[in-house]
């Protein structure tokens, strides 16, 4: 198994929206503002056109669900749905609630993209897996993406 790097995208994000704890945790919404793809394969803008679904546990473990969209540097319009895990040592994941930067070796995020498209040329996107791994920080998300061949 090999992998491929495709791109990196770096996801400008808004204050969470915290919709209260519920019973698997507490439920946040992150506002997708913007942002850039940049890499060997995709290359393009992120539009403000989505939001981060988040679930974070007691222990900071936090299961992630992203749906945004990309207008790709051809004009073809991309939708992307992001669903992961992110966790680390429990201080470290409370510093993420806060809103302050940590070092993203400290944390645990990784995800699985999936690709809709319509535009001819793109099918490549719509068929293998793919994964990423991710940093967070306190404005923004860096995910880089890579297909497994």
């Amino acid at each position: 198994m090999e992998l491929e790097h495709v791109a990196d995208l770096r996801i400008e994000v808004g204050v969470p929206i915290v919709i209260g704890h519920m019973h698997e945790g507490l439920r946040r919404v992150v506002p997708i503002l913007g942002g850039l793809i940049t890499g060997p394969k995709l290359n393009g803008r992120i539009l403000s056109a989505g939001a981060d679904f988040q679930v974070i546990r007691e222990d900071g473990y936090t299961n992630l669900e992203a749906r945004y969209a990309a207008e790709l540097d051809d004009g073809a319009m991309l939708y992307i749905v992001n669903t992961g895990v992110r966790f680390g040592p429990p201080e470290v994941m409370a510093r993420i609630m806060r809103g302050e930067a940590v070092d993203p070796e400290l944390v645990y995020f990784r995800t699985q993209p999936r690709f809709e498209i319509a535009a001819p040329g793109y099918e490549w996107l719509t068929r293998p897996l793919f994964i990423a791994t991710g940093a967070r920080h306190p404005m923004h998300v860096e995910v880089t993406v890579f297909e497994i061949k």
